[in-house]
């Protein structure tokens, strides 16, 4: 597992084992994070996308739920950056 690695963590036993122990807990916590992450950047794309039709992000995610629309995060913020038309379409509605 320790393929790649450079200098002692390639060859000495203890460093390389605790090397690749290391890069192993970095791994399940990068799995986390990622999803945080891609949440943030979701709500970001919404909102940027919501205040170019006069509605900030809570306000648009507000009048979402309560008009039933069941879009979640991640295809609302792709229909805000790369088909402008059909969320303008969403804001349209949901106003």
């Amino acid at each position: 597992m320790a393929k790649g690695y450079y200098g002692a963590r390639k060859n000495v036993w203890t460093v390389a084992k605790n090397a690749v122990e290391k890069g192993l807990t970095y791994a399940y916590v990068g799995r986390k994070l990622k999803k945080r992450q891609f949440r943030s950047l979701w709500i970001t794309r919404i909102n940027a996308g919501a205040r170019q039709h006069g509605m900030s992000y809570s306000q648009f995610m507000g009048q979402c739920h309560k008009a039933g629309i069941e879009l979640n995060r991640k295809v609302l913020a792709d229909l805000a950056l790369n088909h402008p038309a059909a969320f303008k379409a969403v804001v349209d509605q949901v106003k």
